[in-house]
């Protein structure tokens, strides 16, 4: 039965985002060119052979992993124990690319040689610098662009603090430039 009333319309959809609709598409291809060159070197070679490089590649990508994580663990707890002790610490030469290193170690476990290739590469560091220095710009470019209430703009935010680790949000207006305290100031309690 009809009241004459319309019926109410859901809301429209935002548009999909491009790499919501090609991510899956791409992951699809990937996965075939990869089982097509599996084949491929396998009818060239023999499987025992193929077998060997994708056994090569898991613990290769394991012996990777390994040591990059324990480097990061080492520079960690390095980083710590400075800071326990009062010193301020200092910028390490080989401290950074360790995640780019377990990324390289993750490329070559998944069974593939494209795969096997891009690990090869992410453990070359210039690589490694490249890689790096584009997602840098990438991240500071969508922090940039967050608009306020965007999870972006929460992530800017919480970069904004103090060297003693203290976020105080607002907007600091002095009257008297001779009222400012010359002393320490007591720490903030919560």
């Amino acid at each position: 039965m009809t009241t004459g009333a319309q019926t109410p319309r859901s809301p429209a959809r935002p548009p999909r985002s491009r790499l919501r609709t090609f991510l899956p598409l791409g992951v699809a291809a990937w996965l075939v060119l990869e089982i097509w060159l599996l084949t491929v070197v396998a009818g060239a070679s023999s499987g025992f052979v193929v077998f060997l490089l994708l056994v090569a590649g898991l613990v290769l990508g394991s012996v990777v992993i390994k040591r990059a994580g324990r480097r990061a663990f080492r520079n960690l707890t390095r980083t710590l124990q400075e800071q326990q002790a009062g010193v301020l610490p200092e910028a390490r030469p080989n401290s950074e690319g360790n995640g780019l290193m377990m990324l390289g170690g993750l490329l070559l476990i998944l069974p593939g040689l494209i795969s096997d290739a891009l690990g090869l590469l992410m453990l070359l560091p210039p690589v490694q610098k490249a890689v790096s220095r584009y997602a840098e710009r990438t991240v500071e470019r969508k922090l940039r662009e967050a608009g306020p209430g965007t999870l972006g703009d929460a992530f800017r935010q919480a970069r904004m603090h103090r060297p003693d680790g203290k976020v105080v949000q607002g907007e600091v207006i002095r009257d008297d430039p001779d009222d400012a305290p010359q002393g320490p100031r007591p720490p903030l309690t919560r």
